[in-house]
């Protein structure tokens, strides 16, 4: 692997942590720590990274359900991490979108074998073209659409669900001119039924945020009578 792996390690035992942010640094990867699923999940959806170790039993949001939220936000391994040991437990989590299990007590040779063949495999997929068909690229706009990152040159810019949404329609077919209906319908998946202020306000909120952090720059231009395209 030529570059070094990011993993989130989510266990609220400090020890326990530590040690596997340990076993992993002395293979070589780069681990950083995560004690609640609040706090996996906020992570899982701010920064990017190539595996995940999951304990089960943290506080905040279930194991079971930060696994269901992960798989929401990006394809990379989730190992789960656990004392439930039990056949219908690692069935469910498996079907839930878990890559797969290492049993408490652990054995450290076991978790670095583990990890470094779901990596090997996910890493070997997500690189080339596959890798690059995430990405949607416009002047220096970058959207990827599976950690769901926006960045203008090199500063993130944090989009709502809509908002992301509309951008990505955009960016698919930069020189289209898409009438407030296509968006409305593209986006919220419903009929168009004349909700012309509920585009408005959204496509407002995404010009006023690209705009802010691109010293003003305008990236959206208003067609009138038509609707909205990126700028040429």
């Amino acid at each position: 692997m030529d570059k070094t792996a990011e993993i989130l390690v989510v266990e609220d035992e400090n020890d326990i942590n530590k040690l596997l942010c340990s076993i992993l640094e002395n293979k070589g990867y780069s681990a950083a720590a995560a004690f609640s699923g609040t706090e996996a999940l906020m992570r899982v959806e701010n920064e990017k990274w190539d595996m995940i170790l999951l304990d089960l039993m943290i506080p905040g949001i279930s194991g079971e359900e930060v696994v269901l939220k992960i798989r929401e936000i990006t394809k990379a391994p989730i190992i789960v991490v656990s004392a439930k040991t039990s056949k219908r437990t690692k069935l469910e989590l498996l079907e839930k979108g878990a890559d797969d299990f290492i049993c408490k007590p652990f054995d450290p040779d076991e978790v670095a074998a583990r990890v470094n063949s779901n990596l090997r495999r996910y890493l070997e997929f997500s690189t080339g073209g596959e890798e690059k068909s995430n990405i949607l690229k416009y002047k220096d706009i970058s959207l990827n659409t599976e950690s769901k990152e926006v960045k203008i040159g090199q500063t993130i810019i944090v989009l709502t669900g809509r908002e992301f949404a509309i951008l990505k329609l955009l960016l698919t077919n930069p020189r289209k001119v898409y009438s407030k209906s296509n968006i409305f319908e593209s986006i919220w998946e419903e009929d168009f039924l004349g909700e012309y202020n509920t585009v408005n306000v959204h496509v407002s909120r995404l010009r006023t945020k690209l705009c802010n952090v691109s010293n003003g720059k305008d990236y959206i231009e208003t067609v009138w009578g038509m609707g909205y395209r990126l700028r040429k």
